[in-house]
């Protein structure tokens, strides 16, 4: 089960920021950039759709992770993206899939996914699932979002959906 703080506890300086972005649709925004550029990882939970727009991500952030979204099938990412990225960070077991179907949350801490657009952050019995919206081309808001944890030894001590303004 993630643990998460207790009201009142704070977040440890140590702890490591973690911004969750998906559906940029070859549109990475300055207030985007901007938003992530003192995250300790970067998740991107697929529809990219711009090789370029990859390679600026991964030249900037050397922690980063990430996977194929529906409309990435025509380009060539490098490193190979999967469809599935599971991983251990912060002693948490993550998992990213574009589709929320294809998350597997009974082996997961921290489940990300992306495609519908929507922001939406909520725990599904032990496993935290956060889909951080668009951030170039929101539904249902009128603007783009991400999300951002603080994590630390096993335990997320924040998770919020941040608005890009």
């Amino acid at each position: 089960m993630v643990s998460r703080v207790s009201a009142g506890e704070e977040i440890p300086r140590d702890a490591k920021r973690v911004d969750v972005v998906s559906d940029t649709h070859g549109r990475l925004s300055s207030e985007l950039v901007r938003a992530i550029k003192d995250a300790d990882l970067v998740i991107h939970a697929g529809d990219i759709t711009s090789e370029s727009d990859w390679g600026f991500l991964c030249a900037a952030h050397p922690e980063i992770r990430a996977v194929l979204g529906n409309n990435d099938g025509f380009y060539n990412y490098e490193p190979e993206l999967p469809r599935v990225n599971r991983f251990t960070y912060e002693g948490l077991r993550f998992s990213v899939a574009h589709y929320r179907e294809e998350l597997p949350l009974g082996e997961s801490d921290v489940a990300v996914c992306g495609h519908t657009h929507r922001a939406v952050i909520e725990q599904v019995g032990p496993c935290l699932v956060v889909n951080p919206g668009s951030a170039s081309l929101p539904r249902g808001r009128r603007v783009p979002t991400i999300a951002r944890l603080y994590v630390k030894a096993g335990r997320v001590y924040s998770a919020e959906i941040v608005d890009l303004e």
